[in-house]
């Protein structure tokens, strides 16, 4: 599969972004809250378009593989919550593996499963994660590069984008997935949890897709962790 682009296909393509649904008993995801702040803006004079992923094993990479489908996008940034992290986490590695310590919100609960049978054991991402994380601490956002996306619909929906935009073999799409916090609302009913308000995730968001479109080559500086 190839995604068809010429020149000035590419040079007209929009970035698509992604949120979550509610899960877990929670009555909104603060992920779809800030993603759709953006939806419509013109960022690196492309246009952002948001869209909401179910928080389910296989329908939601096939709601991103039909999104991918229709809009074509030149960057795609999946946006997902891990509630008790204190920073905006820039994911690194995507593995191919569905381990669920809860079930989705349909009820499935795959254990030790493949996201993609017969795929590669991972995936980096094609963002710039270094370059991103020292922009958006410089937008005065704590920000930090994560060296797991975890095994929940998170990771799945990573895996399978970095899959499915190997597939489609244009190496100019680039693509990968970033955690946020819990909101302060949600942080307010976990005592002492740490959380991030919503403006300044859309603030860090619109600073990845401007960093993201103009950063060629990522920066080299440290991101490990120790443990």
């Amino acid at each position: 599969m190839t995604s068809g682009f010429d020149t000035n296909d590419f040079d007209r393509a929009p970035v698509l972004l992604t949120g979550f649904a509610a899960f877990g008993g929670e009555s909104d995801n603060p992920s779809w809250e800030a993603v759709r702040r953006l939806d419509g803006e013109r960022i690196g004079g492309r246009r952002v378009v948001a869209d909401c992923l179910p928080v389910a094993f296989g329908a939601s990479l096939q709601r991103l593989r039909e999104r991918l489908d229709a809009l074509r996008p030149a960057l795609v940034l999946c946006i997902g919550q891990a509630g008790g992290r204190a920073q905006l986490s820039i994911e690194r590695i995507a593995i191919n593996v569905d381990d669920a310590r809860i079930a989705d919100n349909l009820g499935a609960q795959p254990i030790d499963t493949p996201v993609i049978a017969g795929g590669p054991a991972a995936y980096f991402s094609s963002l710039p994660i270094k370059a991103l994380r020292a922009a958006v601490n410089a937008a005065g956002v704590p920000a930090e590069i994560s060296q797991t996306a975890g095994t929940y619909v998170c990771n799945h929906v990573f895996y399978g984008l970095m899959h499915e935009l190997a597939l489609r073999g244009d190496a100019r799409v680039r693509g990968g997935f970033i955690h946020i916090p819990y909101s302060p609302a949600q942080a307010a009913r976990q005592p002492g949890a740490p959380s991030l308000d919503l403006d300044s995730v859309a603030r860090a968001l619109r600073t990845m897709i401007a960093t993201a479109l103009t950063t060629e080559v990522d920066h080299r500086l440290a991101g490990g962790a120790e443990h």
